[in-house]
């Protein structure tokens, strides 16, 4: 069997693809399917090291992206795309696969295009929301559709579409004390606060934890994602800011975290401050970890607000709009949740609930179910 995987231009849609893949793989062992190829499709693939571990094969599909305003970039891009797709019309006329499965994004549009053509069967996952532009224009003609948030599900045939939450990696599952307290070298007894930006970083996080870091580090250890265009800008800030703080050894800085930084950081942290991406909020959830989400103010469809509200209604979070995120205001509700046990418990249990961290499972033994019957 065939499958192929879209829309991993970015972290957020990547590793899931790659947790959907790990499930299928285990399904298939458990079911003795004797032949499974799994392909990536797309511009480019996020975390090749990755895919190599999970034994994704990688094709490349041009792929270029469409701006909602002028520029000459949307000329460039279109001629990209059309590319892509004749490229795609010529790889499935080679080897058509028995399933496509899409996350969605500008990178999936040109092989979703040959799909429809070719009518090859189609399942589509929403991480968001709100759905995104493919994702809504694919719904037409997929056969299966997935929504992470119960809002999405309106945007949707009711026939087609299923709450099943985000995959995620189990490898950033588990964790322990021990494990944490040596990979970082970590103080007993002191709260620990992990800062996450998502795989692109956020840069009005990392001003306004630099702004305060000396001050923070009096209080609190902190374990902080800057993203990789920003690590370095960073860790030359902090090495200013923190000076000869006897308490600089409380301050861990990584461009992107391992899964084993992740799972033990997440195991040992009192609360996290976090970008709104959909796949950052269901790790969150994985990991019963009360957090603070920063929404992106200009994400596309308005998406990372819509998911912070979204989740905050569990119980499970706070949001700080970035307009009103300062200094002062970020320090008080990390204080906030921290010295309330009982608020913090609350946030656990919700955050529990909320998680589904059997997504992938139930993905996968669909796309295998259309791939055989379809």
């Amino acid at each position: 069997m065939k499958i192929v995987l879209l829309g991993g231009g970015t972290g957020g849609h990547f590793y899931p693809l790659l947790a959907v893949a790990r499930s299928l793989r285990d399904i298939a062992e458990e079911e003795r399917l004797v032949s499974l190829n799994i392909t990536l499709m797309g511009d480019k693939p996020f975390d090749p090291d990755a895919m190599r571990e999970e034994s994704v094969q990688f094709e490349m599909i041009p792929a270029g992206k469409l701006r909602r305003y002028f520029s000459l970039l949307n000329i460039t891009d279109s001629i990209k795309t059309i590319r892509g797709i004749f490229r795609a019309l010529w790889k499935f006329t080679i080897s058509p696969p028995d399933i496509i499965f899409s996350k969605g994004g500008y990178d999936a549009f040109p092989a979703l295009v040959a799909a429809r053509i070719y009518r090859i069967p189609v399942m589509i996952h929403e991480s968001d929301a709100v759905p995104g532009a493919v994702n809504s224009w694919t719904a037409k003609f997929a056969r299966r559709i997935g929504v992470s948030f119960p809002e999405a599900a309106k945007y949707f045939p009711t026939d087609k579409v299923a709450l099943l939450g985000n995959p995620i990696r189990h490898g950033i599952l588990g964790g322990s004390s021990d494990e944490a307290f040596d990979i970082f070298s970590l103080e007993t007894g002191i709260p620990i606060v992990l800062i996450l930006g998502g795989s692109q970083g956020a840069q009005k996080i990392n001003d306004i934890v630099l702004s305060i870091l000396a001050e923070m580090v009096e209080t609190f250890q902190i374990i902080h994602s800057t993203g990789s265009a920003n690590h370095d800008d960073v860790a030359k800030e902090a090495e200013v800011v923190l000076g000869d703080s006897p308490h600089k050894s409380r301050y861990h800085h990584f461009p992107l975290m391992t899964a084993s930084q992740l799972r033990n950081s997440a195991f040992v942290a009192n609360v996290a401050v976090s970008r709104a991406g959909a796949g950052s909020i269901f790790e969150l959830a994985a990991w019963h970890l009360p957090a603070i989400l920063v929404p992106i103010t200009d994400s596309a469809q308005n998406h990372q607000r819509e998911n912070a509200y979204s989740y905050a209604r569990t119980g499970s979070a706070v949001v700080i709009e970035e307009a009103n995120l300062s200094p002062h205001v970020l320090v008080s509700e990390i204080q906030k949740i921290i010295t309330d046990t009982a608020r913090a418990s609350e946030m656990k249990q919700a955050a529990g609930t909320f998680a589904r961290i059997d997504a992938s499972r139930k993905i996968a033994n669909e796309l295998i179910h259309l791939g055989i019957h379809e």
